[in-house]
């Protein structure tokens, strides 16, 4: 018997004015549609730190500054399994534009029940919208 592949992926809370970054994803990727916290896929010898940089650069052509891990959400799908793993991400350089992504909404975190996202990344509204009220 075969184990399914296994992925390690960093996602970033970017906040402005107390509202939380989400991307959707694009058509013709896993769970197109689905909105979600911007991040990636981590690639071989690649730190999960360097991976969410490079990923938001690439998806938002903005610049982070990773800072520190929030927690891990672990996360089986039919034909995988994931480590979600969340970070606080303070906004350096640029403005976050959809490069590649369908569309980004900034997101009050009551309000992120309004949005189809991935399982792994509804387990930790809950966790956000403490880190939310523990903000104001």
């Amino acid at each position: 018997m075969t184990s399914k592949p296994h992925f390690h992926v960093a996602a970033g809370l970017i906040w402005r004015d107390g509202t939380v970054l989400l991307t959707r994803r694009p058509k013709g990727t896993h769970l197109a549609g689905y909105w979600e916290f911007p991040g990636g896929k981590q690639e071989q010898g690649e730190s999960l730190e360097a991976c969410l940089e490079r990923e938001i650069l690439e998806e938002l052509g903005v610049r982070v500054k990773v800072n520190e891990h929030l927690l891990q959400v672990d996360h089986e799908y039919d034909e995988k399994s994931i480590s979600l793993h969340l970070f606080h991400c303070s906004r350096l350089v640029g403005e976050p534009q959809t490069i590649g992504c369908d569309d980004m909404r900034w997101v009050n975190p009551q309000d992120l029940d309004l949005y189809q996202l991935p399982p792994p990344d509804i387990r930790i509204i809950p966790f956000i919208r403490n880190l939310a009220e523990g903000m104001r």
